[in-house]
């Protein structure tokens, strides 16, 4: 006789980490317990430990309307290593998800259009919700930011497509091209003149859509805030890769995005963690315990570029 398997996999024990996010300023590591859900500000200068427990679980998704993230009613495994949070159930039901996609056409909501900074020759456009402020800025990792337009979801949606087409921002970029100009980022009047005046192109290529050009609100600089005031460590070394049984552990240094420095007492320097990558693992507090079981990659800050005249 064959026992029928069941109809959902067991459900996991222990917290699940649902990563990093950030809300009214602050940074918040985040974790779930079937219907519960624990919050710890990130504090600069804590010692944290934790041991993986896998497998990689599907933490859920937003749902239209909810207040909280709804758990992943199937407990279905992800890949260890994969860049998804989420699995194809969930995938298809996140609002935010429907949203980035087009799939959501109006929402009733005032959005407002940004420019985001995160090197030279890295400007972004994109749109937020107004009531999350400049929390979607903060998980981006913006290292400055100026709020350009403000409108319906329609209209706001239309003047980012209409910005992005001109060719003077992007609509996305990757996460190891933004961490590659931590080392060098000019200063902050220079991040003001660039996104000073290309908001005022973006507003010229705005005129006539159906949105409130915003001309007055300041430019807003996040780099002292993230630690980046001298750049990033001149050599660290990359998490790339976690399997059960891993430890992480370190003094956290301020949060930069969702991405988290971590200072190891040995002076080997500090590791870099994407806590998308920590999202769907148990974690256990550990203490005393040195990082182990992870994949690592070496960053080093390039060499300035040679400007000296040739000789001959």
């Amino acid at each position: 006789m064959t026992i029928p398997a069941p109809q959902h996999p067991e459900r996991p024990a222990g917290w699940i980490s649902t990563g990093l996010s950030w809300h009214d300023g602050r940074a918040l590591l985040g974790a779930v317990r079937g219907g519960r859900v624990h919050e710890r500000a990130v504090a600069p200068g804590t010692e944290v430990g934790w041991l993986l427990g896998g497998p990689r679980r599907c933490t859920g998704a937003w749902l239209a309307g909810a207040t909280e993230r709804t758990p992943c009613p199937h407990h279905a495994e992800i890949a260890p290593d994969g860049g998804a949070t989420q699995c194809p159930a969930c995938q298809s039901v996140d609002r935010g998800l429907a949203l980035a996609r087009d799939q959501i056409l109006d929402d009733g909501r005032t959005y407002l259009l940004y420019l985001a900074w995160f090197g030279e020759g890295l400007l972004k456009v994109g749109l937020t919700a107004e009531q999350r402020g400049d929390s979607r800025l903060l998980e981006q990792g913006a290292l400055a930011y100026a709020f350009t337009a403000r409108g319906g979801l329609p209209a706001v949606r239309r003047a980012e497509l209409t910005v992005a087409a001109s060719g003077m921002a992007r609509e996305r970029y990757k996460s190891r091209l933004k961490t590659d100009h931590w080392w060098s980022h000019g200063d902050a009047p220079h991040r003001r003149t660039v996104l000073t005046e290309a908001r005022a192109r973006a507003h010229g290529l705005l005129k006539g859509h159906a949105v409130e050009l915003l001309a007055d609100r300041p430019v807003v600089d996040h780099v002292e805030r993230f630690g980046l005031a001298d750049g990033a460590p001149e050599v660290y070394r990359e998490i790339t890769g976690l399997a059960p049984g891993a430890v992480i552990a370190g003094t956290l240094r301020p949060p930069v995005g969702r991405h988290l420095f971590l200072d190891q007492p040995d002076g080997s320097g500090p590791l870099l963690l994407d806590t998308r990558r920590l999202t769907g693992w148990a974690l256990t507090p550990v203490t005393g315990r040195a990082p182990e079981g992870l994949a690592l990659q070496e960053r080093v800050r390039p060499p300035e570029p040679d400007t000296q005249e040739a000789l001959f």
